[in-house]
């Protein structure tokens, strides 16, 4: 955590340097030739970030529309025995909290029971995570049989890449929260919400629910702050041995 605060201290303070030299009396009272180099490095600058915005936003789209269609199905056969444990909705959609706090409709395959947050509320003091921000529990009551199976295998994120398509979330950023959750957040929690949310992230290969929160929003603070597509990349190869041996997966 001293780690994050440091960051965000320095990032305050480049923040504030760049405003003192691109204001606009700062500027006008600069020779010409300063003032060109720093326009220069200024437009420089907005190129490479808004570059691999682009790029990061472009693979997002095609890694989506691929696995959509190459998954479709396995999504079918989920689907069924889905449908079949107990003829209740194949997807559960909850609200999450994305980008600078905006809400948007988040999917999964349904794998607990219909009622399951009416339950939800009986069942919080008995949460894996002390800090009363986040909801984990292993051998939850309230998960179907097929639900257990998709759960381990994160099988019921995957309707998530339609998020990914519409552009609400990533494949790589901070898992995006209830507003529950967000409500009790402190000040500085509220960073992952500067980016926008992925279906994986560096606490997800690292543990998943066995990271409680504080190291969590540690870790996402980490990958905001230093996050490239070198990272993304590493993130994702990450992904798939921690989805095979399900460590941190109830």
């Amino acid at each position: 955590m001293i780690r994050s605060q440091n960051a965000s201290r320095e990032r305050v303070e480049l923040m504030e340097e760049l405003s003192r030299l691109y204001s606009s009396e700062s500027m006008s009272s600069m020779p010409l030739l300063r003032r060109f180099r720093l326009l220069y490095k200024r437009y420089a600058w907005q190129s490479v970030v808004g570059g691999a915005n682009v790029l990061k936003r472009a693979i997002d789209i095609l890694v989506a529309v691929v696995m959509l269609i190459a998954l479709s199905p396995l999504f079918a056969a989920v689907a069924i025995m889905i449908k079949a444990a107990d003829r209740g909705p194949v997807l559960f959609w909850q609200l999450r909290v994305g980008k600078w706090g905006r809400e948007f409709p988040f999917p999964k395959f349904r794998s607990m029971v219909t009622n399951a947050e009416k339950l939800k509320d009986d069942l919080l003091v008995q949460s894996q995570h002390a800090d009363a921000k986040t909801f984990k529990m292993k051998d939850d009551p309230r998960i179907t049989w097929i639900g257990r199976i998709i759960r381990k295998l994160s099988i019921d994120e995957l309707p998530q890449l339609w998020c990914v398509l519409r552009g609400d979330m990533s494949l790589v950023g901070p898992r995006p929260p209830v507003p529950r959750e967000v409500a009790l957040y402190s000040l500085s929690d509220r960073r992952r919400l500067d980016v926008t949310p992925g279906l994986t992230c560096t606490w997800q290969v690292s543990g998943r629910g066995d990271i409680p929160f504080p190291q969590q929003v540690e870790l996402d603070a980490e990958y905001i702050h230093s996050h490239s597509f070198a990272t993304d990349l590493k993130i994702l190869l990450k992904t798939v041995p921690a989805v095979l041996f399900g460590k941190g997966a109830y």
